[in-house]
Order: C-alpha cells, then sequence, then structure tokens
C-alpha cells in the first residue's frame, strides 16, 4: 500500500509539474453565439483544463458572477460602442468602473487584472470612428479606477490590432518597427500614458491571417516548427512570423522611448473552418508550436528568455459572430460550440498527444434533424429558402475551402435547412420551408461534415448575419433543379 501511495504521489506531483509550465495562460471568452454554453459550465471548463486567465468582450452578469470565487484572472472589457460615452465625460467612466468593475471587486468575488478600453478601435474597416475616443477613453477609465482606490492593480488598457505599427517598405525587418504614421502620434500619446500607469501595451497577432491576406505569404512562417526560409534582421534570424511581428511592436515602442513596455498578446489562434487554410490539422500544428515556446519561456529574438503573457483567441466556436473578415471568423475556438475539443491539445506545453477536458453536464436538444424533402414537387422556392436558411443561420462549412464543401447539391440544401432549424431550437415550424424540408431522426452527417444538434440553451435563438454561402448554394439549388 506504501509503494501504491508512493507511487501515486509521484505520478501527481509530476502531472503538477507539467500543468503549471505555461504560465499563467489566457483565453478569450466569446459569447456570440445562437446557443452559448451556460456561464457555469465555462468556468469549470477553464478549472478543469488549468486555464488561470480569462479575457471578455464585455461584463455579462452571468458571466462575472459564474467567475466569481473561481480565483481566475479577469480582463474585461468596453465594447467600442461605449467609448464616445466614456471619452464625452469623466462621470460616464466613473459609473462604469462602478458598476463593472467595484460591484464585482470584493473578498470571495470577481479576480479583475485589467479593463480592456475598446477592441481594435484602429482598424482600417472602422474609418477612423474611434480615432478620436479611444484615448480619452482609455484616460477617464484609468482616472476612474486611480479615484476609486484599485487602480494601483487594475489597469485599463487598449487591445489593438497588429496593423497600427509595422516596418518600412525598404527595411522590412523588426529592428526597424515603428507606428503606423496616420496615427503615430496618438499611438506615442497611448505609450506613454500607460508607461505612466504602469500598464501593459495589448496586441493581437494573428499568423493565420497573414496566410489569409497574402497568397504568397510563406506558408511555413506561419508556423513554429523551422521549416521557413528564416529572415535575416541584421545577423538575427526570424523563422515565424510571430516573433517577427511580436519584436516589430518591441522597436516600435523602443523608438518612442519604452522599449521595455509589458506586451500582453491579448489575442492568437488558428481557426479549423471557413477557409483552405482553416483547418483542425494546421491549427493542432500552430498551437503545438506555441505553447512548446510559452513552456520553454523562449520568448523572442528582441526579447529573450521571457514569459510572454497570452490570451488563446477564442475558447469556443461563436455562429452569431460577423463574418466580414472571413467566413473562418466562427470558427476561432480550441473546442467546439459545444464544449467538446477540436483536436489534441497540450496546453503544458510538453507536446502530449492529449486532448482538452470537455464542457461537462452540456445537454442537447433530441436528435433531429431538417433536410431536404426529397418528394417536393415544387423547387421553384428552394433557392429563396436556402437563402433564407443560410441569412439567419450558420452555413459558413459550405464555403469553397471548408469542411463540408463539396457535397452535392441535395446535401448542401439539407445542411441549410439543419443549421436554421438548430439555431431556431428545433421549433417545429423551423423546418418547413413551404414543405421543401421535414424532420428525421437518421443522421445526414458525412465523414467529412458534421451537421449539428443544438444544445439546450436560454439564449433567444434569432439570429442576424450575412448570407456568405448564398451565391454557392443559389448554384447547388440550381443544380438541384436541374437533377430532380
Amino acid at each position: 500500500m506504501a509503494r501504491l501511495v508512493a507511487a501515486v504521489l509521484v505520478v501527481a506531483v509530476a502531472w503538477w509539474a507539467a500543468a503549471v509550465e505555461v504560465e499563467g495562460l489566457g483565453v478569450n471568452w466569446g459569447t456570440q453565439a445562437s446557443h452559448p454554453l451556460p456561464p457555469k459550465a465555462v468556468v469549470q471548463l477553464l478549472k478543469d483544463n488549468g486555464i488561470t486567465k480569462v479575457k471578455l468582450f464585455d461584463t455579462d452578469f452571468a458571466a462575472m458572477s459564474a467567475l466569481a470565487g473561481s480565483g481566475i484572472e479577469v480582463m474585461v472589457a468596453i465594447p467600442n460602442v461605449m467609448l464616445s460615452d466614456m471619452a464625452s465625460d469623466p462621470g460616464n467612466a466613473k459609473d462604469w468602473v462602478k458598476r463593472n468593475v467595484k460591484r464585482y471587486d470584493f473578498d470571495g468575488g470577481v479576480t479583475i487584472k485589467y479593463v480592456a478600453v475598446g477592441n481594435e478601435p484602429f482598424l482600417e474597416s472602422y474609418h477612423g470612428s474611434f480615432i478620436k475616443t479611444t484615448f480619452p477613453a482609455l484616460q477617464n477609465i484609468q482616472n476612474a479606477l486611480d479615484d476609486a482606490g484599485i487602480g494601483d492593480r487594475i489597469k485599463a488598457t487598449v487591445p489593438l490590432n497588429a496593423d497600427v505599427y509595422k516596418s518600412p517598405r525598404d527595411k522590412p525587418v523588426p529592428s526597424a518597427g515603428r507606428f503606423s504614421s496616420h496615427i503615430s502620434g496618438l499611438m506615442t500619446d497611448i505609450v506613454k500614458f500607460l508607461a505612466k500607469n504602469n500598464a501593459p501595451f495589448t496586441v493581437n497577432i494573428y499568423p493565420f491571417l497573414s496566410l489569409y491576406l497574402d497568397e504568397h505569404f510563406p506558408f511555413d512562417f506561419a508556423f513554429f516548427d523551422g521549416g521557413a526560409t528564416p529572415v535575416n534582421d541584421g545577423g538575427v534570424l526570424y523563422t515565424n512570423v510571430f516573433d517577427a511581428n511580436f519584436d516589430t511592436l518591441v522597436a516600435a515602442l523602443k523608438a518612442v522611448g519604452h522599449g521595455d513596455m509589458p506586451i500582453i498578446v491579448g489575442e492568437v489562434g488558428w481557426p479549423t473552418d471557413g477557409d483552405k487554410n482553416a483547418k483542425a490539422s494546421y491549427a493542432q500544428r500552430f498551437y503545438a508550436g506555441l505553447l512548446k515556446r510559452l513552456a520553454a519561456k523562449a520568448g523572442t529574438p528582441a526579447r529573450p528568455n521571457q514569459h510572454i503573457e497570452v490570451y488563446l483567441f477564442g475558447l469556443v466556436d461563436e455562429d452569431q459572430k460577423s463574418v466580414a473578415p472571413g467566413n473562418f471568423e466562427r470558427h476561432w475556438g480550441i473546442l467546439r460550440y459545444d464544449g467538446q475539443p477540436k483536436f489534441a491539445m497540450d496546453l503544458t506545453g510538453q507536446g502530449r498527444n492529449t486532448m482538452l477536458v470537455p464542457a461537462k453536464g452540456v445537454e442537447y436538444l433530441p436528435k433531429t434533424w431538417c433536410v431536404l424533402n426529397t418528394k417536393a414537387k415544387d423547387l421553384s422556392k428552394l433557392g429563396a429558402n436556402i437563402d433564407f436558411a443560410c441569412t439567419n443561420a450558420d452555413c459558413t462549412p459550405l464555403g469553397l475551402g471548408s469542411t463540408c464543401h463539396g457535397m452535392d447539391a441535395m446535401g448542401n440544401a439539407s445542411y441549410a435547412f439543419n443549421a436554421y432549424f438548430q439555431a431556431q431550437s428545433q421549433k417545429d415550424e423551423a423546418c418547413g420551408f413551404q414543405g421543401l424540408a421535414l424532420p428525421t431522426e437518421t443522421d445526414p452527417s458525412t465523414a467529412a461534415c458534421n451537421f449539428t444538434i443544438q444544445i439546450k440553451s436560454s439564449a433567444a435563438p434569432a439570429m442576424s448575419g450575412v448570407p456568405v454561402t448564398a451565391a454557392v448554394l443559389m448554384a447547388a439549388a440550381t443544380q438541384l433543379l436541374l437533377l430532380w
């Protein structure tokens, strides 16, 4: 018995030692889903997987309540639409801090560490909408935190996209990094304010987007396993775009006098569907390399042998996210929509072939799907009904290069109808489509394409989106009409 106990202790200690290798790993918890996981289940999921930090995109009461007493470190957020209010009146910032920070700041409450003021507010797609409000909002929120007596341990920061800095075309190396010319003055002011308040610079880095936006980008340079031709920066060799991007920011900070400023990577990840490069196998490769480096505290060439604070993006897939950037936006999760793992992933960075601990206590809707009625006689309205289904549900897996692309026209129609049926919590009237669909208890999934059964959720099943695969599906509908 003594030997058995000793053996168990050895295993337990070895597991614990491995589990703490990736120091303070965080994830982004997004909730833009038709059927989000219950917050309590999410918090338990984080704890079960040893995830000690979480970044939110708001201060949802249910999420904050579930996080209370968990010991998980939290970054709460102010959405971009609120920046103007926060900037226009310091009183608004004080009220926000009182309602959304002080409210939860007590012994046994929520361990709030940061307040994210906006999210990537300087993206070019916003056409300068938040240029004038972001910095004043940051100032007012930090001042409100200070006035509330908590500014010494809760810091305001601004998660920014990596496009706020770059290297010049005539010297495209990290050491030449500077803040983008059109906002260089503003960025300098923000950096100096962050430094004054001992707050970190937060940046979102997405190697996947480098591939997505540039067909000539060297594929292997997006990963960490050394397969790419290095970029030579004055004798310093960069073998992956993450390091190069991070150190371009370090150079930009150095150029404005704050090269030693703490940097948080607020978002980094790899999607698993919605694009030819959004595959589970690529995500697995990316995360394996990233987590190994984090565990080794390898740092980057500009900041070697340092721990980098990182928040993976994201925790679960979100079927209501905007697809304006691309169909992949709804597939960033390291877990499926239902909290089930997608691929082997070792958060300790030890490279073990292990799966994440799945969400517990998840309840599903009945095993009923909605498919094309093969006996329907009038197919003249099939295209319009498919269009409706994909405008109000997630059909992104049907797009070119995605997991469900390549099915026949009947399969495409069935997928669209089922996506809507599930988004509407399997309401009887959601599987009508003017007589073109009917419910079935026979799973229509294929080896590559999963026809979802949604989870039970109290969330309203309404969904508004962009019919991103409407053209694909309309073509499929036309093909089906010809085959019928």
